[in-house]
Parts: structure tokens; sequence; C-alpha cells
């Protein structure tokens, strides 16, 4: 029988529970720092045991207030909890522009809470690639649960569902905000809808008119979403939040293969990702690099080709070693 491969020592590190370790790793992630590879596939086996839960809406509904209630509730419960906040990036350093989150309430000295900026790299779903690393590292780590706060860039900012197993969309009570969001795709990601701010006037109708629209809606894949109010002022409704949480979770894991099946799909979009992101990164070198393509590109700027073909062509050139070894 074939020895198990030592853990890389950075892996050994976190599972000992070193934050500097962590945040080391997490870091590497961030700048795509191919040394970081062995410890993430080390460690994979060690993940899929957190429940990994976003948090998204429209700019100014007070996601970061909800997720601050939510954060003490869970410790309250006893649970380990690990925040990921997807902050926008600054146009010059290409780093978070909201930093460490200061509106977030914790005790530096508690050792069931890890919190963390990203930043969102310009994208326009409001998370980085290296958000589903970040989760797997806080995952292994033996966090339980993981909430992760995108940039809430409204309309696009829906990739949170290719990460989160339950999603909370946070929005206020005015009709006219819940409407453009349902319209806007929100709902197609929503598990949960939190009206926050309910200790202003018109929360009960807006609650009651967001109930009506999802009870017009088809249930996705047999879930229909739950509306729940919360005031992160008064600190009221956060209780409500979680147990419809938890309610979604215990529907993902009722009927056997539903959770699998979610998680295949989310992967095979990270596959994906993951495989386009490495050709962009080749294609980019080569037109930087090559002189054959140097022509290609001044066969473009020239009209003798059209960019379509240009791109059939590289294509086309990345497929021969494939084709060779397949011969062979």
């Amino acid at each position: 029988m074939t020895a198990a491969r030592p853990l890389p020592a950075a892996a050994r590190a976190l599972l000992r529970g070193d934050r500097r370790a962590l945040a080391r790793l997490i870091s590497q992630v961030e700048r795509g720092d191919p040394a970081v590879g062995p410890v993430l596939r080390a460690l994979h086996a060690r993940t899929g045991r957190a429940r990994v839960i976003g948090i998204t809406g429209p700019l100014g509904v007070g996601k970061s207030s909800v997720l601050n209630i939510l954060l003490a509730h869970l410790r309250e419960k006893g649970h380990r909890v690990a925040v990921v906040a997807v902050d926008p990036s600054s146009p010059f350093s290409g780093g978070s522009v909201l930093g460490d989150r200061i509106r977030i309430e914790r005790d530096p000295a508690d050792a069931g809470v890890f919190i963390r900026s990203m930043a969102s790299r310009g994208r326009s779903g409001g998370v980085s690639a290296a958000t589903r690393e970040t989760v797997r590292l806080l995952d292994a780590a033996g966090f339980d649960v993981i909430l992760v706060e995108t940039v809430g860039s409204g309309q696009v900012d829906v990739e949170i569902r290719d990460i989160a197993s339950t999603n909370v969309v946070v929005l206020v009570p005015h009709l006219g905000d819940e409407v453009q969001s349902l319209k806007a795709g929100l709902f197609e990601i929503a598990d949960v809808f939190a009206v926050n701010k309910s200790d202003l006037p018109g929360a009960e109708a807006a609650e009651k008119d967001l109930s009506e629209l999802v009870s017009l809606g088809a249930p996705r894949d047999g879930w229909r979403p739950v509306v729940v109010r919360t005031s992160a002022r008064e600190r009221t409704g956060v209780a409500e939040l979680w147990t419809a949480i938890e309610a979604h979770e215990a529907f993902l894991d009722a009927e056997p293969g539903r959770r699998a099946a979610a998680e295949r799909g989310r992967v095979a979009k990270e596959i994906v990702g993951l495989v386009q992101a490495r050709l962009a990164r080749e294609t980019s070198e080569r037109l930087a690099q090559s002189e054959d393509d140097a022509r290609l590109l001044d066969d473009v700027v020239g009209r003798r080709i059209d960019p379509r073909s240009a791109a059939d062509r590289i294509y086309e050139d990345h497929r021969k070693p494939a084709r060779r070894a397949r011969r062979k």
C-alpha cells in the first residue's frame, strides 16, 4: 500500500489553527501565487463541511449591518464563523477599498471569528476568482459557517450563487427597490429575502408586497424564498433570519443528491473559469512575446484579417499539442 503523501508545512500549520499561516495562504491565493497550489490540493479532501452563506443586495441596504448582527448571533450559538467581505477594488492598487471592514464588530481575541476583506478585482459579478479558494481554506481551517458578503453591484451581483449554498438578498422598505431588484435578477439567486431597516416606516407593507411577489413566482428546484424582516439598529429579526437560512440548508439535505447536484454545478463553473483564466493568461503572453502573433495583431489592425479569425487561429494552435498526444 502506498503511504499517504505528507501535507505541506503551510497546510499543517493551518490545520493546527495558526491564524498567520491562514492569512498568508489567503494572500497567496489573492496574488495568484502558484506556490499555494500544492496546499490547496492537499487540503481539498478536508473541505465540504462548512455552511457557506452569501449576503448580497443593492448598495446602501445595510448588508454589512445584517452580517454584523448575524455574526454575533452565530457566536452566541457556538458556531465558529469566518467572514469574507468582497469589497470594490482600488483602480490604482487593485486592492480592497474598504480594507478590514471596521464596521464589523468583533473581539480581536475571539478565536472563533476570522474576518478577511478581499478585492473584487473588477469582477462585475461581485466576487473575485480567489474568493472560492479562500472559502475552501477557511473550511479546512475548521470554521463551520462562512459568511460571504459581496460588493453589492445590484443588477449583476449574482455570481455569489456559484459559491454559497444559501443566499440572502438584503433589501429595504421601499417597494420600488424590491420590484427593481427582482427584475434585475436578484430574485434568481435569493433563497432568503431580508427586508432590512425594518424600524423604518413601510417595512411591514414591504414584507407583505415582497411575499406576494415571491408567491407568484415558480419555486426554484422546489424551494420558494422566505421573507424576513431585520433591523440592525434594533438588533431584531436575526433569529428569524438564521432560522430561514437553516430551513434552506435542511431543504438541500432533505432529498438524497440535491446538495451534491448543486455543488456539482458550482464546481463545473469553477473549473471552466480556471481553464478560461489559464488560456487567457497564456494567450496574453503569446500576443506579447511571439513574433508570429505580433504579425497576427498587425493583420487585424491592417484589416487583412478579422478578430474572430485571429482568435480561431490561436485556438487551433492551442489544440495542436492535444491532437498530437491523442494520435500517439
